[in-house]
């Protein structure tokens, strides 16, 4: 009986492997981007998400839309219960976030006075519990009082809507309007796609209501990070006009909420909330990255302990205390998305980070040492200099001149990431080259050797139809059941790799 188990499990895997390479995620595509139509929003987390975008890269978004959720760093300070379930913030409370903003602009993250031109949704249900209406006047206190004129900023609070996406059409499995259910979209008569597009692009052409099923492309999420949050895949909405490169195309992040990721509810987010039937007719592009649950408990902000058990955006501190800056490793990774897609050429709308010279490739990691590690890259014609960025933080402070950095204050046996822009004779920066992950030497290894089942209860693996793969590296581990052993050893937080320790 053993042995037939053991056969029927490796012609199971061998199919699941040859699925797995029938059905192999795409690279996220370069595409002709107008850099200063570079927008987000986002729903719940994902609204708390698209908020920190807005501050930490105020130079690349140009429009932010919050569809019920808070303000900016209100979990970094408060038990993350203060910022939702309708709690009232107070005076206090956002003169602490406020500091932060003050105290971080130009240095963790762009400056703050970018945030004055930004164009802001913002919308809540007046039956919303779960966030509501409170925390969300916390948000349009805080643009307000960071430069953002009423001209600029949409505030709606709709009647008889809960915690939910509303649109105006009828989605397969959508919630009624005023109950906050899984999947958290809909049809409430109004159409909140549209209203935040039109926000940021003025007005559109009529919608497309049967996108072409081939302009959706699932990518490759772990080529721009490790995070145990973040799934193995995302999805990007590609027009067929911005594809084949025959125009500058604007780019559009929507951001899910919590138990709103691929995995959970399949691509209602993604085709149910009616962004890609504006984008299809407007040139937008849209990405859809995807988070993952994440039952590994980690030390929060200001919450304790938490797991991420609902695949949320990281909105507490979950992947470390820089979550809102443009080192949060979340932040980054989306960052470092929107970067590459920018890549495919030269927008019509000026300003840095659209692609104006292209990436630098063949970028490579050297010498490390528990406290450095050199950057090489190959050379970008025409660039005067390169700019390296270590997630997401600029690490040099003049453009370096060579075509490799030694960067150095690094914590000992610690994962980092880096890319490489180049910059022009004008000093405009062209698109993040591709990122390149590497560990420094030093710091105490842990080894850990123990069944796979042992391994996903203790949060060092993750399950996918029964197969045990590392959280971080994703290496493929063997069956998860009792009898499989294998020896994983940890080489960054949340990052486990094959091997043993020496």
């Amino acid at each position: 009986m053993r042995k037939r188990f053991v056969v029927l499990a490796a012609v199971f895997a061998a199919l699941w492997f040859q699925g797995l390479a029938a059905h192999a995620a795409s690279p996220l595509p370069r595409l002709k981007i107008d850099p200063a139509q570079t927008t987000v929003s986002g729903l719940s987390s994902g609204g708390f998400m698209a908020n920190q975008l807005g501050y930490a890269y105020s130079a690349t978004f140009r429009g932010v839309g919050v569809f019920a959720g808070g303000p900016y760093m209100c979990a970094g300070h408060s038990y993350y219960t203060a910022c939702m379930y309708n709690a009232t913030i107070s005076s206090q409370m956002l003169n602490t976030m406020q500091s932060d903003l003050n105290n971080w602009s130009d240095t963790a993250i762009d400056s703050k006075a970018n945030v004055a031109q930004q164009k802001v949704y913002l919308f809540v249900g007046n039956s919303d519990t779960t966030v509501g209406p409170n925390p969300m006047n916390a948000v349009q206190t805080q643009y307000t009082a960071n430069g953002v004129a009423a001209a600029n900023l949409d505030y709606v609070k709709r009647a008889s809507t809960a915690h939910t996406f509303p649109t105006d059409f009828d989605g397969a499995g959508n919630n009624s309007c005023n109950s906050a259910a899984s999947p958290y979209i809909s049809n409430c008569g109004y159409d909140g796609a549209k209203a935040a597009l039109t926000r940021f692009y003025g007005t559109l052409n009529a919608r497309n209501n049967a996108p072409a099923a081939a302009n959706y492309v699932e990518f490759d999420q772990t080529a721009f990070t490790g995070n145990a949050g973040m799934a193995h895949t995302g999805w990007i909405y590609v027009p067929s006009e911005c594809a084949s490169g025959a125009a500058t195309c604007r780019l559009h992040v929507a951001l899910h909420g919590c138990q709103q990721n691929y995995a959970t509810i399949g691509d209602k987010f993604i085709k149910n909330t009616g962004y890609t039937r504006w984008a299809d007719t407007n040139r937008i592009v849209v990405l859809f990255p995807q988070t993952r649950v994440d039952n590994t408990s980690h030390p929060t902000s200001a919450s304790g302990t938490l797991p991420n058990g609902n695949g949320c955006w990281d909105w507490i501190g979950w992947y470390g205390s820089n979550f809102a800056q443009r080192a949060g490793s979340q932040q980054a990774a989306i960052k470092a998305m929107v970067d590459q897609i920018a890549s495919g050429g030269s927008g019509s709308g000026g300003g840095g980070g659209g692609g104006a010279l292209p990436a630098p490739t063949g970028v490579t990691l050297s010498a490390a040492t528990s406290s450095s590690m050199t950057i090489g890259w190959t050379a970008v014609a025409e660039a005067t200099g390169y700019n390296v960025y270590r997630n997401g933080s600029k690490s040099n402070a003049a453009p370096v001149a060579a075509t490799s950095f030694t960067d150095t204050g690094l914590a000992a046996g610690t994962s980092y990431s880096w890319t490489v822009a180049a910059v022009d004779a004008s000093g405009v920066e062209g698109a993040a080259s591709t990122p390149a992950t590497g560990t420094t030497t030093g710091g105490a290894a842990a080894c850990f050797t123990a069944s796979n089942y042992a391994h996903v209860s203790a949060g060092r693996a993750y399950v996918s139809m029964w197969l045990a793969f590392a959280n971080g590296s994703n290496q493929f581990m063997g069956l998860w059941n009792i009898f499989a052993t294998t020896t994983l050893k940890q080489t960054g937080p949340g990052y486990y790799v094959l091997g043993s320790c020496p």
